[in-house]
């Protein structure tokens, strides 16, 4: 790496500002991911980079839920209903050609919205074709998408990451203009010249995409989107061909953020073969002990090109990109890959665990669509845009009539369409049998509490199914009312049978009901799986699992989400009871022998955001 690259990798802001350069030599089509609130650190960001562009270059910014009209153009509504015939007003897109697009709160962009963003970052243009207008704008744009998430569930849409090269957190950087070796407006105009030049050797493309392939990156973009970081990395060195430092680069801030595992580490295969042979031969065609003195001496190299002086391979080109990638992931990822535990970046976001239904009256606005005043509310300009190409062959067809400065059909009325979110029922079924009966019921009850606290932001409510005994029962109804449900569970008793079969059938019954009235349930199932009482109410403990296993496929069946929570301190393994439950309704398994209230609640919170 050089100098000054090295200079500015070494320090947070210049790792940041070091990104910017390399998007402003090559931004057409590519992008940057910062994740940042807003603050100082996001606007001294924003304007390095905008002093990194291009002067005539635009930089536009795009609102959240910006409409379509807005973003890809459509009719003029003024204008057309002056000149009586369609006039096109050019959308957001457009206006960024050859420019940057910033995406103002990118996490909570639709999966509309990205669809177009992207749509323009592949093909460099838009086709508008709508409200009897049909022509193709060039859109040759680069998008720089603030991500203001909290956490992992919070993230852009995945179309609109995939195509975003440049993956940054901002997170505790401080912008100060001392870092050493900061690259200077002029040098990147000057790479941005040199670009077109810069050759890449086959074995640098090779590379990258076995890189990529290492650390888990499934997406064919990211080798062509860090081989684009890499050239203008090779550019900003003033240098022509690409070379392993440029390859670095690209790696750390392309294919480190993608990563979903740890790569194998290189495995010395040349020195157990070589080992393996010299115990093979006789000893006397092994060489004397003081053969490599004397090469040495007479200036030969004694190890073979694959070896150090220690006997050991040499990292290839490879192995050095690799490490320069794991150099770049934060102590935490590491943590977290080596784990296993990592979420995709599709995954929903959180706090919108229930499914999404078009509406007419209420929600966020979706569009509008033809309709009779009856059905919903009138969208004006809609209305307005639908009957605006017409008003010269309506006012020549009433001419001698009463002279009307707009004339609007019926089949003008435009109605706004909205989604609207459909509130979720966290359905409870708890194992009240037994002697560890009154400790589950704490703990569901401290849970519930919990998740009423949220309920009036969530728009979520909490049932209780209770089975114990020979037969389950509704505890609780849907609801958010808070005194209420600690009423109930207080004056809960327990013990008795085990009929588990009894309490799923009466949790499939109510998830049924509940969705039939436009609500989302989720089943939280809490037991040890031992269920000894069959749907007749005999005891018995393989008929009542054979029963149990049936009432959970009905669940899994109805396509309702759920999790098993295994309160069992003894159950492990794929015998385990409650995981062969799970498996049959195809929920989420989770094993919480020593389950508190605030771990159950976080759990169910996490079903619920589930893809």
């Amino acid at each position: 790496m050089t100098v000054g690259a090295s200079a500015l990798m070494d320090d947070a802001w210049g790792r940041l500002a070091f990104a910017a350069a390399l998007f402003a030599v090559d931004p057409l089509q590519s992008g940057v991911s910062l994740r940042a609130a807003p603050g100082p650190a996001r606007d001294a960001w924003l304007a390095l980079l905008r002093d990194y562009l291009p002067i005539a270059a635009p930089v536009t910014r795009a609102p959240v839920n910006i409409a379509d009209d807005r973003l890809l153009g459509g009719l003029d509504i003024a204008a057309t209903l002056r000149a009586g015939r369609p006039i096109a007003e050019t959308g957001l897109l457009a206006r960024s050609h050859g420019g940057v697009l910033v995406l103002a709160m990118a996490e909570r962009q639709s999966a509309r919205t990205a669809a177009h963003i992207a749509v323009a970052l592949d093909r460099g243009g838009i086709a508008l074709a709508r409200e009897g207008l049909a022509a193709r704008q060039d859109a040759r744009i680069g998008v720089v998408a603030l991500d203001e998430g909290q956490g992992d569930d919070e993230r852009p849409p995945a179309a609109l990451l995939d195509r975003l090269a440049i993956h940054l957190d901002l997170a505790g950087a401080r912008p100060w203009a001392g870092v050493p070796g900061l690259i200077a407006p002029s040098e990147v105009a000057a790479a941005r010249a040199l670009l077109a030049k810069v050759a890449t050797p086959p074995e640098a493309i090779a590379t990258l995409v076995s890189v990529a392939a290492r650390f888990g990156v499934d997406s064919l973009r990211a080798p062509l989107l860090a081989l684009r970081v890499a050239r203008a990395a090779c550019a900003l060195r003033a240098a022509s061909i690409v070379e392993e430092i440029d390859l670095e680069i690209a790696a750390r801030f392309v294919l480190a953020p993608r990563a979903t595992c740890l790569p194998a580490p290189p495995q010395d295969n040349a020195s157990e073969d070589n080992a393996s042979q010299d115990n093979d031969k006789p000893d006397n065609d092994k060489p004397d002990s003081d053969k490599p003195e004397k090469d040495a001496r007479s200036g030969s190299a004694a190890d073979t090109p694959q070896n150090d002086n220690h006997g050991r391979n040499r990292q290839t080109p490879e192995d050095i990109v690799v490490a320069a990638a794991c150099a770049a992931l934060p102590a935490d990822i590491l943590a977290r890959l080596a784990g296993g535990d990592v979420r995709s970046g599709s995954s929903p976001r959180s706090g919108q665990s229930g499914a999404t239904r078009v509406s007419s009256r209420r929600g966020r606005p979706l569009g509008a669509r033809r309709g009779a005043l009856r059905e919903g509310r009138l969208s004006l300009i809609d209305t307005l845009r639908a009957a605006a190409p017409w008003q010269t062959l309506r006012r020549l067809e009433r001419l001698g009539a009463e002279r009307q400065a707009l004339h609007v059909h019926p089949d003008d009325f435009r109605i706004t369409r909205f989604r609207e979110r459909r509130e979720t029922v966290a359905i409870f079924v708890v194992d009240a049998s037994g002697s560890s009966a009154m400790r589950r019921l704490a703990e569901v009850k401290g849970a519930i509490e919990m998740m009423l606290a949220d309920c009036y932001v969530r728009r979520d409510s909490v049932a209780l199914v209770i089975f114990r005994g020979e037969r389950a029962e509704i505890l609780l109804p849907p609801t958010r009312a808070l005194a209420r449900a600690r009423r109930l569970l207080a004056a809960t008793p327990g013990g008795g049978g085990t009929p588990l079969a009894h309490g799923l059938d009466m949790a499939a019954t109510l998830a049924e009901s509940v969705r039939r009235k436009g609500m989302t349930p989720l089943v939280a199932l809490l037991t040890d799986g031992k269920a000894n009482i069959d749907r007749t109410g005999a005891p018995g403990r393989a008929r009542a699992l054979v029963d149990a296993l049936q009432a959970a496929q009905r669940l899994r069946l109805s396509g309702c989400a759920a999790i098993a929570i295994d309160t069992s301190p003894a159950a492990s393994g794929a015998d385990a009871p409650t995981l062969k439950i799970a498996e049959a309704m195809k929920a989420r398994y989770l094993r919480l022998p020593f389950v508190d209230a605030a771990r159950l609640s976080e759990a169910v919170r996490a079903a619920a955001t589930a893809p």
